[in-house]
């Protein structure tokens, strides 16, 4: 397979492609991103030299790089990861997100409509355009219940509604021009390689540098949270076997608040980096206000990719949260180096 991820330096991208390289003979990479901040390709040293991966500097909002790299690489499936993400920083700066979540969307999708209307008759049938999305789109549930893949959609923020407005157009892109697509909308994931804006990589290093640990509002905001590994693992079973046209949640039953998220990171870290004073990291706990228009809680039912597709996630949440927190241990000096002039553990998303 010759495949094509958008935003492959991002942390879900440079996962799924050092997992494809490790585990795929098959596979050939084609990682096209435009290195914003959170854009590393130090998260892909281990495969850049990799006869079967290849790296270009594309921004998707171009239009002509992005049909360059469809008419050099004739990709027979595209993964679509490249978008702005954090929510914080759509409530400071939305533009960013219309941009690169919608029209770069957009732009993608024009592309891959012209190139396999010139592709041949078998190129067109293996062709898929897997577009992944977020668990946001659905906006908030209340004390009970799952996000299905027929919830309605309810974007709460700039980052959700850009999402959403991208999911439509990738719908509508089959409806009209019978483009092979397929959505997953996931968790919230977590892992190695993560930028330190997120909660879980934000704690780890607040923690060790003796700093406030932020929780907003009153901690009992609930996520479900997703193992990036597993995330990847499920991303590569419905882009090998999934149904065109269709959407398939991907979630792994780790329901939890976020002050027991922060928490539980406390304990891993009291175990494996003991404070000086010998005091537990809970100490450094601090509530925050509250995110505007916080959704109250996410929940995803994974019920589609398990029973029609086999997925099924290797981790629990506690295993793979040791494993990540093991890996940030291991790992500051890469932590320093991608927040170095970038993000300091600053408040964003006060809307001020």
């Amino acid at each position: 397979m010759r495949l094509l991820v958008t935003g492959g330096a991002g942390f879900i991208g440079s996962a799924l492609i050092r997992q494809l390289l490790a585990e795929d003979s098959d596979t050939v990479v084609t990682n096209a991103d435009k290195l914003t901040y959170a854009g590393n390709l130090e998260s892909l040293e281990s495969v850049s030299s990799s006869p079967k991966y290849y790296f270009e500097h594309v921004d998707i909002c171009d239009a002509g790089a992005v049909q360059q790299l469809f008419d050099r690489y004739e990709p027979n499936a595209v993964v679509h990861l490249a978008s702005e993400t954090h929510v914080d920083r759509s409530i400071d700066g939305p533009s960013a997100f219309l941009q690169t979540n919608i029209l770069g969307t957009y732009i993608l999708l024009e592309a891959a409509r012209e190139y396999i209307g010139s592709a041949r008759t078998l190129e067109k049938e293996r062709f898929r355009f897997l577009h992944v999305s977020t668990d946001e789109v659905f906006g908030s549930l209340g004390p009970a219940g799952y996000f299905s893949e027929s919830s309605r959609y309810a974007p709460n923020s700039p980052y959700a509604a850009s999402k959403a407005s991208a999911d439509h157009l990738v719908r509508a892109w089959h409806s009209t021009y019978g483009l092979p697509v397929l959505i997953t909308n996931c968790s919230n994931n977590f892992g190695p390689f993560q930028f330190p804006e997120k909660l879980i990589p934000l704690i780890i290093l607040s923690a060790l540098e003796e700093k406030p640990l932020p929780v907003y509002g009153d901690g009992q905001n609930v996520r479900d949270w997703l193992y990036v590994e597993d995330h990847c693992r499920a991303l590569r079973r419905i882009l090998a076997a999934g149904t065109v046209a269709e959407s398939y949640n991907i979630g792994a039953h780790n329901e939890r608040t976020n002050l027991e998220v922060v928490r539980e990171l406390c304990l891993i870290l009291d175990e494996l980096q003991p404070r000086q004073n010998r005091k537990s990291y809970q100490d450094l706990i601090h509530f925050v206000q509250d995110r505007p228009g916080h959704d109250r809680r996410y929940a995803i039912d994974p019920t589609r990719v398990t029973q029609e597709l086999g997925w099924v996630p290797v981790e629990s949440f506690s295993s793979a949260l040791k494993k990540t927190v093991q890996w940030y241990l291991a790992n500051l000096p890469w932590c320093e180096r991608v927040r170095e002039g970038k993000y300091q553990g600053e408040r964003l998303g006060s809307a001020r």
